[in-house]
């Protein structure tokens, strides 16, 4: 079909295909009006367009096809988690589930480590406690809800649902309680956080009466309506130092959670195992084991699993000055989790969530290798990965539910600290505002081609080193077009710019005229790690200041709101995406 251009008109005047190619890329490099006779002299003697980016520029032209859906676009985005529970009812904690729970209210999950650890609630890095288990002088079990209900109850007042991790050992069910509580900073080793949390109980009876009646409170509390849309899961990463027991012992420590919940709750949705990597040998045991095995708590055969979950971590590098990431890693992971899943036939209709998915395996950890977290790398990171990991669940044919993105905030450090993170003292990052661009993508999934994407099986192989990824994911519900477009390469160093030719075919017939959006993501959209940088860098930022940075933190339009007339169903769109920038343009039929 040939594509017929469309032309665009800024509500309230027209507006030329130059004048928009010119002010598109003007709002791109951050140039005022007053420059755009030297924005055009620049591009012709190959001068960069803008500021962090290299010479010249290149050609790339993506297709977007309305009458070739794939299946349905799932929202795998909306899975998020931390180590430490108890910032979820401190002042940014409760800020930023309010803004996740914003997303896609009531359809957002949480996952965090440490709920049942016992303290006072009292948090730091990588801890996190509730105090809901102890024994008397007797050895009587003692509950305390107090501080899972503030937990749980801060989740569902912002739209948030938990992701339960049942977890981790309360010191006097341990069988080695002591060192229990440890002390670890980002410069210490990373073994010392394992202490008497991560031991098996001394009596499963008693782990499945925690549980029992942790379930049961919650029914009480929330109702049986509520609890049944949660996910259940024992433990974290059970195939390392996690677990200090055997894998026979993880599978008694699951099945007698799991079996405590279904006493509590018979429709309440269990999995797992949460394992580090695909989990190998130990991922396909366990699965064989609650397939096939013999039930330690019923003794009847398997364990019941409405849900199949591993992790997934990509790895980057500090090399020659700059941070280079590693989405091979990551990627390479979920295809191999997700062959794990696919070989078992009894499974291959059981959703699968990939319970941690981030470029790398430590969020409260610092380092050169890490300095990719407050700008747009992570969020060009973020578009391009999570776009092929709905490649990958093609690849597999497997029932792809979600992808949890192990980020949260840290409270009580300093601004933009190195932490991976969705925010910093109340302020979002660009990283958070890719997620507020997959909350306005929904439908079906489109046909999107790109003539400079990198090929999936490349990018398993040898990631994103040579050529960037420009590409798209691209949806259609009844009234909205949303692409999503991105320009990514594993390397942390300037590049030239991409001049994208967007060509839009088969469109509904009631997208004649329609309305166009286009929100953006890079230096100067969207980011309030720009603007704290040009700030100066503020630890004490005024009260103009932090409103401001609040302001750069949320999704920003590119362009003003325009106006697109399109015949038989095509349109070309044009703009000029810096390198690790990333574009939503959203359609609508005109009213």
């Amino acid at each position: 079909m040939t594509a017929h251009r469309c032309s665009p008109r800024i509500k309230g005047g027209s507006l030329t295909r130059r004048a928009f190619l010119t002010r598109s890329a003007l709002a791109a490099s951050g140039l005022g009006a007053a420059s755009a006779v030297g924005w055009a002299e620049a591009r012709q003697t190959n001068q960069p367009a803008a500021a962090g980016q290299s010479q010249g520029s290149f050609p790339v032209v993506i297709r977007v096809d309305a009458a070739k859906p794939i299946g349905p676009l799932r929202p795998i985005w909306r899975f998020f988690g931390a180590d430490e529970p108890n910032y979820a009812t401190m002042k940014n904690g409760r800020k930023l589930l309010a803004e996740l729970g914003e997303l896609d209210p009531k359809r957002v999950y949480f996952r965090t480590h440490n709920l049942l650890c016992s303290g006072d609630g009292t948090p730091a890095l990588k801890w996190g406690s509730s105090g809901a288990y102890s024994e008397d002088a007797r050895g009587k079990a003692v509950y305390n809800w107090t501080i899972l209900d503030g937990i749980f109850d801060t989740y569902l007042e912002c739209g948030v649902r938990p992701y339960v991790q049942m977890g981790f050992m309360p010191r006097d069910l341990s069988v080695k309680p002591e060192p229990y509580q440890h002390k670890w900073t980002p410069k210490a080793k990373y073994s010392e956080i394992y202490t008497g949390w991560a031991y098996p109980p001394k009596d499963y009876g008693k782990w499945a009466e925690l549980i029992y009646q942790w379930a049961k409170h919650c029914i009480e509390r929330y109702g049986r309506d509520e609890v049944r849309t949660w996910c259940w899961e024992t433990w974290n990463e059970p195939n390392i130092a996690y677990w200090q027991g055997t894998f026979e012992e993880f599978c008694k420590l699951h099945d007698y959670a799991v079996d405590a919940v279904r006493r509590a709750l018979p429709t309440a949705r269990v999995g797992g195992p949460d394992v580090a990597g695909s989990g190998g040998k130990f991922h396909r045991d366990f699965l064989e084991h609650c397939l096939r095995g013999a039930n330690h708590a019923t003794g009847r055969k398997g364990t019941p699993l409405d849900f199949v979950s591993f992790h997934a971590k990509g790895s980057p590098q500090f090399v020659d000055g700059h941070v280079r990431m590693g989405i091979a890693n990551q990627l390479r992971t979920i295809d191999e989790g997700f062959g794990i899943i696919a070989s078992f036939p009894e499974l291959r209709n059981t959703p699968i969530v990939i319970g941690e998915s981030d470029p790398e395996g430590c969020a409260a950890c610092q380092g050169q290798q890490l300095g990719y977290r407050n700008g747009t790398m992570y969020s060009s990171y973020t578009a391009a990965s999570f776009a092929r990991k709905h490649d990958l669940a093609d690849k597999h044919g497997v029932n792809f539910e979600g992808a949890l993105t192990w980020a949260f905030e840290f409270e009580d450090q300093p601004y933009f600290a190195g932490f991976r993170s969705l925010a910093t003292n109340g302020i979002d990052k660009p990283v958070l505002n890719v997620f507020r661009m997959f909350s306005r993508m929904s439908g079906r999934r489109l046909t999107a081609e790109s003539d400079n994407a990198v090929p999936l099986a490349k990018m398993l192989s040898e990631g994103v080193r040579n050529s960037p990824d420009v590409a798209a994911l691209a949806s259609l519900d009844a009234n909205t077009l949303s692409v999503m477009v991105w320009h990514y390469h594993d390397d942390d160093i300037a590049g030239p710019a991409a001049n994208v030719e967007l060509l839009l075919d088969g469109l509904p017939s009631n997208f004649g005229k329609a309305s166009l959006r286009h929100f953006r993501i890079d230096e100067n959209h969207s980011n309030a790690y720009s603007v704290w940088k040009r700030m100066g860098e503020p630890q004490n930022p005024t009260p103009d200041q932090y409103a401001e940075l609040e302001k750069a933190g949320q999704l920003a339009l590119l362009t003003p709101l325009e106006e697109i007339h399109c015949n038989h169903g095509s349109a070309t769109l044009r703009f000029q995406l810096p390198r690790q920038a990333v574009s939503l343009l959203v359609m609508n039929p005109a009213t």
